[in-house]
């Protein structure tokens, strides 16, 4: 009994990483997801990650404990947001979409932040999602979150989070969320530039016509076509942002952490 009370701190650290990681992380942070539920997983999780360390530190709740437990916190907090920075890459080619169908004056209630989302943004993250759990891509979340604790013991109270290199990354992270999302984009923004550029010069040549109301659901029609025939790259482009997620938080952990 007396060793189970001297690792219940450190237990109580892995604990608040794995908890504050199910807050920010891709499906498992939805509003809409019982608060009890990622309790309970963060729990159960944090029982197996626990017993995987092979020696457990023994600590004391004092001052430094809780910067550690400030620690532990951010750490999860990091690697949650830079899962969702990559994934939300999807959800941002669908406001670029959007906004040149003229879809983007209707939004529609993300579940997970409770803020308005463009409405073919918020089908591609959907169907996004529903791809990660076909083809077991949570499962890869849930790994990175394990095998942080090799990189960033719990014991570790000053990870490297003030070095320059720290920041570039999450610059190079955030330029490369933008490159991915303008990359599933481009063929649906070209098409409709296309459109746009054929509707000006009917506009031009053929005064009489009113293009403000072809345009739209011309626009709308074209936009539609090019999702059907371009869907299955979308799907190829989302496949790999789950394993350049995978890759960022890893490169992360290795980043901040003592490997």
């Amino acid at each position: 009994m007396n060793s189970i009370i001297d690792l219940f701190p450190a237990f109580l650290l892995v604990f608040i990483r794995i908890s504050a990681f199910f807050v920010t992380i891709p499906l498992f942070g939805h509003r809409n997801v019982p608060a009890v539920h990622r309790i309970g997983f963060a729990f159960f999780l944090a029982v197996i990650c626990f017993s995987t360390i092979d020696k457990p530190p023994s600590l004391e709740i004092d001052e430094h404990y809780m910067l550690l437990a400030f620690k532990e916190a951010l750490v999860g907090l990091c690697l949650g947001l830079i899962a969702y920075m990559m994934i939300a890459a999807v959800q941002i080619a669908g406001s670029f979409i959007d906004f040149q169908m003229g879809f983007s004056i209707a939004n529609v209630i993300d579940p997970q932040t409770g803020a308005q989302s463009p409405l073919i943004g918020q089908f591609i993250y959907t169907m996004a999602l529903l791809f990660m759990l076909s083809v077991n891509a949570h499962h890869l979340l849930l790994d990175g979150i394990y095998y942080s604790f090799q990189y960033i013991s719990v014991d570790q109270a000053f990870p490297n989070f003030g070095d320059e290199k720290f920041a570039y990354f999450i610059a190079k992270s955030f330029n490369a969320m933008f490159i991915i999302a303008f990359q599933m984009s481009a063929p649906v923004v070209a098409s409709l530039f296309l459109v746009d550029l054929a509707l000006g010069i009917v506009a031009r040549t053929v005064p009489q016509l009113n293009v403000f109301v072809v345009g739209l659901p011309l626009k709308i029609a074209v936009s539609f076509i090019m999702l059907i025939v371009c869907m299955s790259v979308i799907f190829v482009v989302v496949r790999n942002v789950f394993s350049l997620t995978i890759e960022t938080m890893r490169n992360l952990l290795a980043l901040v952490g003592v490997s």
